[in-house]
C-alpha cells in the first residue's frame, strides 16, 4: 500500500522500560539495528498495526505493554536512490510513521523473535534513551530524532528518566 506520493504506510516503536532504557534490535544475519516498525495493511488502523508488529517482530502482545503515547502526524523519511525499487509499481519513494511509545509491563523474558516465519531481528538489547541516534542507519536518523524528540516527554512526563547527556547524533547535530 503506497499514497498518491510515493510512501508507504508505517508504524515505529519505541518500548522503554521503567529506567528510561530503550528496546533495541539487531537486525536478522547483519549488524544493523533498529526499533521495532512495519507496514500498515490495507483497512489497518495504525494502532492495530503496532499491535502486529510488536507481535510479530518481537513476540511481545497487547498485555505485555502499556501504550504511553504516539506522534501526533506522520513522520516521513526518503529511502536513498540506490534502495529504491524502479522496477516495482507503485513506485515507494519512502515511508510515513505515526510512533508509538510502549512501556514493558512485566518480564523481558516474553520476548522472541520465533512468532513469525521470517524473523527480523537475530538479537536485541536495552539502550540508553538516545543512543538510537548514533547507530541507526544514516537515513532514518531525523525521524528517529523527530520521534525520540517527541514522545521522550511523555516518559518525563511520566517520571522515567530520559537524559541526553553525552549523545550526539553522527551529524554533529546538538544534543536532543
Amino acid at each position: 500500500m503506497i499514497d498518491s506520493k510515493g510512501y508507504r504506510p508505517n508504524v515505529g516503536i519505541i518500548l522503554c522500560n521503567d529506567e528510561g532504557r530503550v528496546f533495541w534490535a539487531k537486525r536478522m544475519g547483519v549488524d544493523a539495528w533498529q526499533f521495532p516498525q512495519g507496514g500498515i495493511n490495507e483497512n489497518e488502523d495504525p494502532e492495530a498495526a503496532m499491535y502486529r508488529e510488536l507481535w510479530e517482530e518481537t513476540g511481545l502482545q497487547k498485555q505485555h505493554v502499556q501504550i504511553l503515547g504516539r506522534t501526533r502526524y506522520w513522520l516521513r523519511y526518503q529511502l536513498p536512490e540506490r534502495y529504491i525499487r524502479k522496477n516495482s509499481l507503485p513506485l515507494c519513494i519512502g515511508q510515513k510513521q505515526i510512533w508509538y511509545m510502549l512501556r514493558l509491563l512485566g518480564s523481558d523474558a516474553h520476548v522472541r523473535f520465533d512468532r513469525s516465519p521470517k524473523p527480523e531481528f537475530d538479537s536485541w538489547r536495552w539502550v540508553d534513551y538516545w543512543e538510537p541516534l548514533n547507530n541507526v542507519v544514516y537515513f532514518k536518523r531525523k525521524v528517529y530524532q523527530k520521534a525520540m524528540t517527541e514522545l521522550g516527554v511523555i516518559l518525563t512526563i511520566q517520571g522515567i528518566p530520559v537524559n541526553a547527556e553525552g549523545y550526539l547524533s553522527k551529524q554533529g547535530n546538538a544534543k536532543a
